[in-house]
């Protein structure tokens, strides 16, 4: 038997009721669909489900075989999503999709970094801007995860998604502009040079603030001192 096999029960009863007696069976809901072909619901045991995909990921084909329905044989499946419960965790509901082998599909892949930066050696903190990618290839071309060394970035490198080493067979759906990683300047180390200027225009206290050159306020100064030189001026000539 393959490693990713799932055996998986066609059901009867749907809504919330029947889901609970499901759940208290061990047991957990899905649907079965693909292009093409009739969606169906079926039951599973969600700790199988759990232990393929910790295995080999998301994206992991699964061997389905559904009990008591020998005319539609096994199938290929890719989980396209996941219900789980916001408290334990647990897988709740499983929509479960039908793959064509000869076929190309889109999934959406994980972006795991390699090495460590030496920007970061230089103060710089490595920033992982875009955590998957979306490719297009054949269900068995796809991959766990695609990895993208960045040990060469310097403080303020940018990598971006044109720079992932795709396979061969498998082709880029997401925009190649797109960053992935940056080394970025601590924002703690821009901090100091900003406080700086503000302090450089607060006025010491006591010390009235200085009017710009041209302003009202220094016009208005200056002519009082010339006002002033003038009457004092005028008192010596008298």
């Amino acid at each position: 038997m393959s490693e990713n096999a799932l055996v998986v029960s066609p059901r009867e009863g749907t809504g919330k009721g029947a889901a609970r007696k499901l759940r208290a069976a061990g047991r957990i809901p899905a649907v079965l669909y693909g292009r093409g072909r009739e969606s169906l619901s079926v039951a599973l045991d969600p700790r199988t489900l759990e232990r393929i995909l910790r295995a080999g990921g998301l994206n992991t084909l699964l061997d389905i075989t559904i009990e008591g329905r020998s005319d539609l044989g096994q199938t290929v499946a890719l989980v396209k999503e996941l219900q789980r419960d916001p408290l334990r965790g647990a897988i709740r509901h499983a929509d479960l999709y039908q793959v064509d082998l000869t076929r190309t599909i889109e999934v959406d892949v994980p972006i795991h970094l390699v090495g460590k930066p030496r920007g970061i050696e230089m103060g710089g903190v490595l920033d992982h801007t875009l955590r998957e990618v979306r490719v297009e290839c054949l269900p068995r071309a796809i991959p766990e995860a695609i990895e993208l060394d960045v040990s060469a970035m310097e403080i303020n490198d940018v990598l971006h998604v044109s720079d992932l080493p795709l396979p061969a067979d498998v082709k880029l759906i997401t925009d190649p502009t797109l960053g992935v990683a940056h080394v970025a300047v601590p924002a703690a180390e821009e901090v100091p040079a900003a406080a700086e200027t503000v302090a450089a225009e607060v006025p010491v206290e006591g010390e009235a603030p200085a009017a710009a050159e041209g302003a009202p306020e220094a016009k208005e100064a200056k002519e009082g001192r010339e006002g002033r030189e003038g009457r004092e001026k005028g008192r010596e000539k008298e």
